[in-house]
């Protein structure tokens, strides 16, 4: 009996530290996922940042929103996600040149703007109707189309990248300041071809300060403009201080008032972001952001300037996918044609 006893206490014991090792390794194994010869160990600080890119896809030019994603995603190893709107009719046509090109490799979502948001709230008697266009306006409402991100760059369409989209991503924004833009006067280099053209860099070119509405703003008239072509933007900023029911107010004021028209500047895009963000924005880096080139179809950027740009943008009538225009073979390089055929490229021999 005593044998008996010795060996049951014997077997318990074992049967203690038996529980007590399965338990013990329950609670500090290593997940398989996390071992050292499965994956890498990463902080949440070392994780990839995922960086919301907006891009508008118009009927009759989605040829430039083509371009503009394939330049971004061939110079750079960030994780892009493409934000790509476009109207109801247009959206099936740039879901399918996506998918059935070398571009079906990147991560994009293709979201529908409603122009009916948008109803009351334009002067229809431009002298450059494309400058009414909905998808014109989709930057005044990105929080409504761009919801899960706490920063977002919106780019035109008629833009190529040669950065890498990181640098401009990690842009700094001013406490208080819901979006970063680009002054018109912060480029020495580009003083020249603005003279040379005639365009306007500051707010007399954009709003009539003829008008009373207009002259109680304070603003000077000689105060320098920027252009919205190219748009960092803090959404928790932008949410807080209700920028674009302030955009929508101006708008509106525009139709009763006639306070600003494109035909006095870049457009009726432009003129209520001038008054909104006026004071209120940081600065993107000027070679991020090089404008004019669709300003003339004669005026030119030396080479050696443009291969050190970071960003391109035809705004102007004179677009690198319409002929004349200048310096097409930097924005073809990115092109790649349509797959259905129905977006061709217009070139004097064609």
């Amino acid at each position: 009996m005593a044998l008996l006893k010795k060996i049951n206490q014997i077997l318990l014991l074992l049967l203690v530290l038996t529980v007590c090792a399965i338990l013990y390794n329950k609670v500090h194994q290593v997940p398989l996922a996390l071992r050292n010869e499965t994956v890498d160990l990463e902080s949440p600080e070392e994780m990839e940042e995922e960086i919301p890119v907006v891009i508008c896809a118009a009927a009759g030019r989605m040829g430039a929103a083509v371009a503009a994603i394939s330049s971004i995603y061939s110079n750079t190893e960030a994780n892009v996600l493409f934000y790509i709107v476009g109207l109801k009719t247009t959206i099936p046509h740039i879901r399918k040149w996506i998918e059935n090109s070398k571009l079906k490799e990147i991560k994009f979502k293709v979201v529908e703007f409603n122009p009916m948001v948008l109803k009351g709230k334009i002067r229809q008697d431009a002298s450059r109707p494309e400058l009414l266009q909905p998808l014109n306006f989709v930057r005044f409402y990105l929080p409504l189309l761009i919801q899960k991100h706490e920063k977002v760059i919106y780019l035109d369409d008629d833009v190529i990248v040669q950065g890498d989209i990181q640098e401009l991503y990690d842009t700094k924004l001013a406490p208080g300041h819901a979006a970063a833009f680009s002054d018109d006067c912060d480029l020495p280099s580009t003083h020249e071809m603005v003279r040379s053209v005639g365009m306007q860099n500051t707010y007399m070119g954009f709003l009539d300060y003829r008008k009373q509405a207009i002259r109680d703003l304070g603003i000077s008239p000689s105060t320098c403009s920027f252009n919205p072509g190219v748009i960092v933007a803090n959404m928790t900023e932008w949410k807080h201080q209700r920028i674009t029911k302030q955009l929508e107010k101006w708008m509106q004021r525009n139709v009763e008032e006639n306070l600003y028209s494109s035909t006095l500047g870049g457009g009726v895009a432009t003129s209520p972001m001038l008054i909104v963000f006026h004071g209120k924005y940081s600065s993107i880096n000027p070679m991020w952001h090089i404008r004019h080139l669709g300003w003339s179809p004669d005026a030119r950027y030396s080479e050696q300037f443009l291969q050190e740009a970071k960003l391109l943008h035809w705004n102007g009538r004179y677009k690198p996918w319409d002929y004349p225009s200048v310096h097409t073979d930097l924005w073809e390089n990115w092109f790649i044609p349509d797959p259905s055929g129905k977006f061709k490229l217009t070139r004097p021999d064609s």
